[in-house]
């Protein structure tokens, strides 16, 4: 009996092969989020690498992508438009001046709304964003028998998101397959390492 201590090759299946059964796939990207997690990586995302990285081969229900706007960014609306033009579904709101100057939009409430509404057109929900904001929603979620996978940079994520997601996926893991290929060659990036960003990801 040489073989005795691998028959269970045949049943366990490695976390991979289990985590490819994710039937149809909606993402849900909190793009403010994504935008000072890839500032604090030193990285530049590419839009289309980060869909097909996201998909994964599965099969694609839709990727919303959800920001704030200002009117009057030319460069933005742009990016906007090309995003819509290249399988995002935009989702935007008017950014709001604080107090304090700085301009801000919350789309927590837009993306817990659309993860619910489609409840049962997806199997797997993709949610790009570390905000425990949304711990409710993708516990809700959960419940209606939706898989939630979080992805997120470490530093910026709540804990309470991670709990009640099914697979948890740093950004800092995929970093290479997401970014843009730096025009140069001998170019190098430093990241921004001594930096810490503001707590975006937490309130």
């Amino acid at each position: 009996m040489l073989h005795h201590h691998h028959p269970e090759n045949n049943t366990i299946f490695t976390p991979e092969q289990v985590l490819e059964n994710r039937g149809r796939v909606a993402i849900f990207i909190d793009g403010s989020n994504l935008f000072y997690a890839a500032l604090q990586l030193g990285i530049e995302i590419d839009y289309t690498k980060l869909l097909c990285r996201l998909t994964a081969g599965s099969r694609l229900l839709r990727s919303f992508f959800y920001t704030g706007v200002d009117r009057t960014n030319e460069k933005q609306q742009g990016f906007l438009l090309w995003m819509r033009r290249n399988g995002y579904r935009v989702i935007s709101k008017d950014l709001v001046q604080l107090p304090d100057g700085s301009k801000k939009a919350n789309l927590d409430v837009e993306i817990a709304v659309d993860m619910m509404a489609l409840v049962g057109s997806y199997d797997t929900a993709v949610l790009v964003s570390g905000d425990g904001d949304l711990a409710y929603a993708v516990d809700a979620v959960s419940y209606r028998g939706v898989r939630v996978e979080v992805v997120s940079l470490r530093s910026m994520t709540s804990d309470s998101l991670i709990n009640v997601a099914d697979r948890y996926i740093d950004l800092e893991m995929i970093k290479e397959d997401i970014q843009k290929t730096p025009r140069h060659p001998n170019y190098t990036y430093r990241p921004l390492s001594g930096i810490a960003m503001m707590d975006d990801g937490e309130d």
